[in-house]
């Protein structure tokens, strides 16, 4: 394990990300990782050039020890060449453990380079992300396509070595027949030409394989995540029944992908041995015939038993190559996906030190610098439009300081504004890793957050205080309980706009309280806009936006509204009669 961080380390120091040319095929993709770790992988093909070619090297003695010793009838000579043996075969062991360790670092560097570019992008394309990507085809893609895409780097150290090797036995040969260096050079492409089909069968009917692993896990998903609702409401049967359903049809199109792999991976080791049979049998009837003498046939035989190896390479290389473009094809489909608002990336416009106003044309809300502002709407989609337009969560004309939001790269804006929305994935992990999110976690600054949050009781109730795990999606938490850990990491963050959405819509009235005292505390002199039809939380803030037809139509403080407007009058006792009646 230490080794793997090790080697992650080294990778994410000399990361770069790849260029749009790199991610427009999946070929060009795959030598994008190749060419990122070029030195690693020139190593790993010199050390499976020097291992293949090594492995002819035996029976060459070999077949000097028979001749110059054996049918010689020279002991000297037989002593020798034994001698010469070992510290080949030993050299051979050297290399072989060499070049395993190379390709093995090199599979992990694919891997890892992969991973980081699939989350650098996954993190542009933000809250689009789900509209446009199932969860399920991500979570196939960090399995599946990942350590795929890894593999097929093998060809790059013993795929080169197995040409070299075939290369240098077939020039071996002709020193010692023509014909049969003939046979060995014909050989290899007939082979290849009889396992082509195979191939592209392989690429064609796992694409097709890998949609549908993609949905199938993306059902798996939302039932997972919807378990108790369906438990609710009775549906949990059909739930199973219909993904049991679309498992065994997802079954049904395996089998047809796995039956040219297997033949692939069964003709990687039957053809060589045919192969072997065909080269031994001319060389044998030579040698039956005089025309090349007992060593020759030991060497032939060695070296011919030596092709195995790289022809089994050349085969398998083959397949691993035919899969890997079938998984970079999935992950150059989601690298390839623009952010819906990615003018800014390339901007260097920044908002000026101190901030200003946030205004919404669209709306025609204007968020004053430093206050505690809510957004009230009788539908909560129009608040919410306006909380994402002014965060630039979705195309945008929002200013900030009468800078646009789409002006300034993401990198830049969430340094210094952040939603919070109620929809925010929790990672798998600590409570402080949790709270902490993308900054280097402090138990003191995240004990402030949380109990900012109130969410003391959360963590209490852990075994383990901040060091409890929270499972994926916080799963083992209650609705409340998500929410308040989901606004303390907004909070941990310090930024300088928060824009929460609903931040307290599934917690009690003591509680919601309570956060609304804390959170007005600690964000004073800070902008803070809150979506709420609370009359708890609009009691409190400093000033009231109310939204009717996704237009700004009122402002001003809570009581205000209630006396010199109706439309909010009567929404605010609509909200007040519900709490009641619940």
């Amino acid at each position: 394990m230490p080794d793997n961080h090790a080697s992650a380390d080294r990778a994410a120091e000399g990361w770069t990300p790849p260029t749009p040319r790199d991610t427009s095929s999946p070929l060009r993709f795959l030598v994008w990782l190749a060419r990122s770790q070029a030195r690693r992988v020139a190593t790993g093909a010199a050390l499976g050039s020097s291992w293949m070619v090594g492995l002819a090297v035996p029976p060459w003695v070999l077949s000097r020890a028979v001749d110059d010793g054996l049918v010689a009838g020279d002991t000297a000579a037989l002593v020798t060449w034994s001698v010469v043996l070992v510290p080949v075969v030993v050299l051979n062991a050297v290399l072989a453990i060499s070049r395993h360790r190379t390709m093995t670092k090199v599979r992990m560097d694919a891997s890892f380079r992969t991973v980081r570019t699939v989350v650098r992008h996954t993190a542009r394309l933000g809250s689009s992300l789900s509209r446009r990507v199932g969860t399920g085809e991500v979570v196939a893609i960090g399995i599946a396509d990942v350590q795929t895409v890894a593999q097929s780097m093998t060809v790059t150290g013993p795929g080169f070595g197995a040409v070299v090797a075939y290369a240098a036995v077939a020039v071996v040969l002709f020193t010692i027949s023509p014909l049969l260096a003939l046979v060995v050079l014909a050989g290899v492409p007939l082979l290849a030409a009889g396992v082509g089909p195979l191939l592209r069968r392989i690429e064609r009917t796992g694409g097709d394989y890998r949609v549908h692993q993609g949905l199938l896990t993306t059902r798996l998903v939302d039932v997972l995540g919807g378990l108790r609702v369906l438990n609710g409401l009775g549906g949990k049967e059909f739930a199973a029944e219909r993904y049991g359903r679309q498992s065994r049809e997802l079954v049904e199109r395996g089998y047809r992908v796995g039956g040219p792999a297997s033949w692939v991976t069964a003709l990687a080791s039957g053809l060589p041995a045919l192969f072997l049979a065909v080269v031994v049998w001319l060389a044998a009837r030579m040698t039956a015939r005089g025309e090349i003498t007992i060593g020759d046939l030991v060497a032939v035989y060695g070296y011919v038993a030596v092709l195995v190896v790289p022809v089994s390479f050349f085969i398998e290389g083959g397949g691993d190559i035919a899969r890997a473009l079938v998984a970079a094809r999935r992950i150059t489909d989601l690298l390839t996906l623009r952010p819906e608002h990615e003018g800014g990336d390339r901007a260097a416009v920044d908002v000026p030190t101190g901030g200003g106003p946030l205004a919404d044309p669209a709306s025609g809300v204007l968020v004053r610098p430093g206050l505690f502002t809510a957004l009230v709407s009788a539908r909560p989609e129009e608040a919410i439009a306006v909380v994402e337009r002014l965060g630039r969560l979705t195309g945008t004309d929002a200013t900030w300081s009468d800078v646009r939001v789409d002006a300034v790269s993401v990198d830049r804006l969430r340094e210094r504004l952040i939603v919070a929305d109620n929809d925010a994935e929790l990672f798998a992990g600590t409570v402080r890793d949790t709270v902490a999110g993308r900054h280097e976690p402090d138990d003191e600054r995240v004990r402030a957050a949380v109990r900012t949050a109130v969410a003391e009781d959360v963590v209490e109730a852990l075994p383990g205080g901040l060091d409890a795990p929270v499972a994926s999606g916080g799963s083992t938490l209650s609705g409340g309980q998500r929410q308040r850990l989901r606004l303390a990491r907004a909070l941990y963050a310090a930024p300088d706009v928060l824009l929460a959405v609903e931040p307290t819509s599934a917690v009690d009235a003591h509680t919601e309280a309570a956060v609304v005292d804390r959170l007005r505390e600690v964000r004073r002199g800070l902008t803070t806009v809150v979506t709420t039809t609370s009359p708890l939380v609009l009691d409190q803030a400093d000033e009231v936006v109310f939204l009717a037809d996704g237009r700004a139509a009122a402002s001003g403080a809570h009581q205000e509204l209630l006396r010199d407007n109706a439309a909010y009058r009567d929404l605010v006792s609509r909200v007040q009669d519900g709490e009641v009646g619940r």
